[in-house]
């Protein structure tokens, strides 16, 4: 039975008509101008489905991008582009959000080679290694400290990259603070050696994370506006071996936005579970008075038990909205799910993008 998972919800301004929300996914599939194409369209038109539709991480920034080919919001080009996207979804009658994003030292010199080095909260280099502007695989650089000048310099491209998006005509957007990216380095103190404003105590060290969130709500609303962490992650060299002090104050503080949700990627042990962290999940999760999106490996079944339980509102599908565009309809029909084709995931075009097959056996 997926009883909840399957009924409408409010989100802040927005009733989702399911639960079964569609995760953010990077899929490198953006023109030479880092802009979606119509075959980005066709892809997001496809899963409307969902109750809500998160889009794949997209930059800020130039000094923000960390992937070939992933998409921007920072030129006229890009919005034009998104415009197509949010015009294909919304005449299917679907609801998407964009996700906001910066990846700070999880990027390469490449990408930027007029500016130098990535940036970061403190110049520590991540562990191993990423993928450059022309597909090769290179060590990770040591990146270059954000000075406070810059840090307001990046704050003003999120509030440009929210003003952007409402021009795009999408629904809300998501400030991507999760997997080790920009706001995940200065939220943890394994990636935050700083001495200033925005480091040391936990406070300082979520600064940037409120000063962004504030410009972009002042742009938004709250109602329209939602945060995606990791707070026991490992992704991109991101563990902290004490997460819980500074995420504890993180979801407290949040309480008073009354944003349209948050989505939490939960604690996965690789191996055996660490009981403590598990306990901490929960009262992290307890803690936060909003709707929770909960991510991470979820099957109908895992997900309709996590919502019987009172942990989330929703569940985000990556893998299986990827290789299933009518996922909503597959789960109320208990139907067969498509195999995805892990070979695909990043980068080319149509193959393993929009030609999954519906229920009917066609591709829409």
């Amino acid at each position: 039975m997926t009883k909840l998972l399957l009924s409408p919800i409010q989100f802040g301004a927005h009733t989702l008509k399911n639960r079964v929300v569609m995760a953010p996914l990077t899929r490198m599939r953006a023109d030479e101008a880092l802009a979606p194409t119509d075959l980005h369209a066709t892809y997001y038109s496809q899963r409307v489905s969902a109750g809500l539709i998160i889009t794949e991480a997209t930059q800020i920034s130039n000094q923000g991008q960390g992937y070939p080919h992933t998409p921007g919001i920072y030129s006229q080009t890009q919005v034009d582009g998104w415009r197509k996207v949010v015009d294909a979804v919304h005449a299917a009658g679907g609801l998407i959000f964009l996700q906001l994003w910066h990846v700070g030292r999880i990027s390469h010199s490449s990408y930027h080679p007029n500016n130098g080095l990535p940036v970061s909260a403190s110049a520590i280099a991540p562990q191993g290694e990423t993928l450059s502007a022309s597909w090769q695989r290179e060590p990770f650089e040591t990146p270059r400290s954000l000075s406070e000048d810059e840090i307001k310099g990046v704050i003003a491209d999120y509030k440009q990259g929210a003003i952007n998006a409402k021009a795009a005509g999408f629904d809300g957007v998501e400030l991507h603070s999760a997997n080790g990216y920009l706001m995940q380095q200065f939220l943890q103190a394994v990636t935050n050696h700083r001495t200033d404003e925005y480091g040391g105590s936990v406070e300082n060290r979520a600064r940037i994370l409120f000063e962004a969130l504030d410009e972009i709500v002042s742009v938004w609303g709250a109602e329209n506006v939602g945060m995606r962490i990791s707070p026991f992650g490992t992704t991109n060299d991101s563990f902290d071996p004490n997460p819980f002090p500074q995420y504890s104050y993180v979801f407290n503080k949040l309480n008073a936005y009354h944003l349209a949700y948050l989505h939490v990627i939960r604690y996965r042990p690789l191996d055996t579970p660490d009981q403590t962290r598990i306990e901490q999940e929960k009262e992290l999760w307890a803690s936060y008075e909003g709707n929770i999106i909960a991510a991470d490996g979820f099957t109908a079944e895992t997900a309709e038990q996590t919502l019987e339980e009172g942990m989330a509102e929703a569940v985000a599908f990556g893998r299986f909205f990827l290789a299933n565009p009518d996922l909503p309809k597959r789960i109320e029909l208990n139907a067969p799910l498509n195999d995805y084709d892990r070979s695909t995931f990043y980068g080319g075009g149509e193959k393993g993008y929009t030609d999954y097959p519906f229920l009917n056996g066609e591709a829409k």
